[in-house]
């Protein structure tokens, strides 16, 4: 049975993965987004085309074929650990996580890898504040952490107290 629900896990990253590359892929050669930028959506929603060259935030910026060699490899690193830790894992919750922040990060190491930067195309906007621009991967990794924190706060807990 855990076999299984690990095969699954494997399958939800390979799904994240695969719908992250094939909406990036419709954007810049179908929606062509690239021609269009800005697209108002909603009054705190556009769609916009960002080529970040760094990591989370646009923090650490890489503008050398170097800099751009470090961040895919510490990725694919990071990707691989992840992955070891959702076959260790004893819970369903933490494996299923852990599937989105792998599927999500493999999503940007291919971009990394195709055109030397993570395509991001969303932009919330209210108030005259705006937040950091992001993509379908930066999502699955967000909700896959938020399974995480929550898992670490209420579950893992509840199962500690239940021990004592």
């Amino acid at each position: 049975m855990r076999d299984r629900w690990k095969f699954w896990c494997l399958v939800l990253a390979a799904l994240v993965l695969a719908i992250d590359q094939f909406y990036k892929w419709w954007m810049l050669n179908v929606y062509m987004i690239a021609d269009k930028s800005p697209v108002s959506i909603s009054p705190f929603l556009d769609l916009v085309l960002v080529w970040n060259r760094g990591v989370s935030y646009g923090l650490f910026q890489q503008n050398s074929e170097t800099g751009r060699i470090i961040l895919i490899l510490l990725s694919s690193l990071t990707v691989i650990l992840i992955l070891v830790w959702m076959m260790r894992s004893g819970s369903r919750l933490v494996s299923a996580a852990l599937a989105l922040v792998a599927g999500g990060a493999t999503g940007n190491v291919v971009d990394r890898l195709n055109f030397g930067a993570v395509a991001d195309f969303f932009a919330f906007h209210a108030f005259g504040y705006s937040w950091y621009v992001f993509n379908l991967a930066d999502t699955a990794i967000v909700a896959g952490v938020a399974g995480l924190i929550y898992e670490s706060l209420f579950i893992r807990h509840k199962r500690a107290a239940k021990d004592q």
